[in-house]
């Protein structure tokens, strides 16, 4: 039966559809492919999420090689969770590309772009589900390369600055993985990440393991953009194509996140983290990041490099959930990956309706906005809402989980830094409104109509979405606290 093969399906379909996209060299049906498969992916993703919250983890042993000998696949609540956001995101931004990249790609380029995007999206996806540490590395590879492609692909010369320097630092932060995986395969003789899980107990001791570990968070901080290896993030986000950059906010860096939990929980266990010991020292970090990040958000004068800044900080906020090594905090860190997704998602995409119109995304250039495009402005303002952690939105819901995890181990000063940080994102997030809504436009500006319907309607149920699961959170705290639980139970 084909349902037997989802798991693969779910990385196989857009894999192989990509070649088409290159073989068309046509606009239009390169996009019908990646639409397609797109939505198949995200069906796929809800299918084994409801078949994982009912039943028991899923494991796909590819060519029906047992583990450890061949790669298994695995999908459990986390991985279904992150499948469905990875895969939600993609097929909604499939329906709202052609307007955007119209704008900002040359037509000539357009299917390549298809191209690199089913490629990316297949990597990531590839690397939620596997259950290999080694094969973790070939999807992030996949997913990386290609997403170096989409970057260059943007008009400015500043896009293909911005890609190389992405290459090299996504090349030091893949190379610091491998070597890590390197260390783990020399000490215990397998690449399965559960079977490495089984042996690691007798040699987790050793400087080789502690070496190893340490290669493996700074790989993948590197790839997630955290606090202080984030350099390539900012220039990255703010001169790639606008649907490029609302694709890798709301996916790449989540996937990022959804690696180092299953190096750190999956691999390694609680103790293990605990004694190295690498829960302060994240704790730091994310401190800093939700902080400073947030401060350098509010002099930006672009909104893009803002928002880019906003995300390093957002991702501080699951770095912190993570460090607090509790199932309060693990499910905030994992509802926040997923609550992040929809939000700068949705900023992205306003942005990228803004550029359509203007021609810019400077925040002086959006003056009077709020009355010329209507649709638009609001939707940025209620993802804003979320962005800062407005009650009935989906950052709310995170933030106050956060907030919890703080208190139950009485750490209020960390608490009072979160609650500080929001603060700093309503500034920010006000230098945009008040340009937009309070400031008329020039004196004999060419007027400015609304964003075409077939932007806005994707637009807007990102929007939705932030509000819906802002009010409606059965599935995601329901998947968030399962996947903590089981996070906090695996390991040897």
């Amino acid at each position: 039966m084909i349902s037997a093969h989802l798991p693969v399906l779910q990385v196989i379909l857009p894999l192989l559809s990509a070649p088409l996209c290159l073989l068309f060299r046509r606009t239009y049906p390169s996009w019908l492919v990646a639409l397609i498969m797109s939505w198949a992916s995200f069906a796929i993703a809800a299918i084994l999420l409801g078949q994982v919250l009912t039943g028991e983890p899923i494991s796909y042993l590819l060519g029906d090689w047992a583990a450890p000998w061949g790669i298994e696949y695995k999908v459990d609540v986390l991985a279904a969770f992150v499948l469905l956001l990875v895969s939600g995101i993609g097929a909604i931004i499939m329906l709202f590309a052609p307007g955007s990249i119209a704008a900002e790609i040359p037509e000539d380029r357009v299917y390549l772009f298809y191209t690199m995007y089913l490629l990316t999206f297949s990597g990531l996806l590839g690397m939620v589900i596997t259950g290999d540490v080694f094969n973790l590395f070939v999807f992030l590879e996949i997913s990386s390369l290609s997403t170096y492609v989409m970057i260059s692909l943007g008009k400015s010369r500043r896009a293909m600055t911005a890609a190389f320097r992405y290459l090299v630092l996504g090349t030091v932060g893949a190379t610091f993985y491998v070597i890590g995986v390197g260390f783990l395969y020399q000490m215990t003789g397998t690449l399965n990440m559960a079977d490495v899980a089984d042996k690691l107990p007798a040699v987790t001791e050793t400087r080789t393991i502690l070496v190893a570990l340490g290669f493996l968070t700074v790989g993948i901080g590197l790839k997630l953009g955290l606090f202080p290896v984030h350099l390539w993030l900012p220039n990255a986000y703010t001169y790639a194509p606008s649907v490029v950059t609302a694709f890798l906010a709301a996916t790449a860096t989540k996937v990022a996140v959804y690696a180092l939990l299953r190096i750190y929980f999956t691999v390694f266990d609680v103790e293990a983290i605990e004694a190295y010991p690498l829960d302060e020292a994240l704790l730091l970090l994310g401190l800093a990041a939700i902080v400073s990040m947030s401060a350098v958000a509010i002099f930006q004068t672009d909104v893009k490099r803002l928002l880019a800044y906003s995300s390093v900080a957002q991702l501080g906020y699951m770095i912190i959930g993570i460090s607090f090594l509790t199932i309060t905090g693990l499910a905030a860190g994992v509802l926040h990956v997923f609550n992040h997704g929809l939000m700068k998602a949705a900023l992205f995409m306003v942005i990228a309706c803004v550029f359509l119109r203007i021609k810019s995304v400077k925040i002086e250039d959006m003056a009077g906005l709020g009355k010329s495009m209507p649709l638009t402005m609001a939707a940025f303002v209620l993802a804003g809402f979320s962005l800062i952690g407005i009650p009935l939105t989906v950052g709310f819901v995170s933030k106050w989980y956060l907030i919890t995890a703080s208190i139950e181990q009485s750490n209020w000063i960390v608490a009072a830094l979160i609650l500080f940080s929001s603060l700093l994102a309503v500034v920010y997030f006000w230098k945009v409104v008040e340009i937009a809504y309070f400031r008329p436009r020039n004196d004999g500006a060419a007027p400015i109509s609304e964003a075409p319907a077939l932007m806005l309607v994707p637009l807007w149920i990102l929007v939705g979405a932030n509000i819906f699961f802002g009010i409606h959170t059965d599935l995601t705290i329901t998947s968030a606290m399962a996947a903590a639980q089981s996070l906090m139970e695996v390991g040897p």
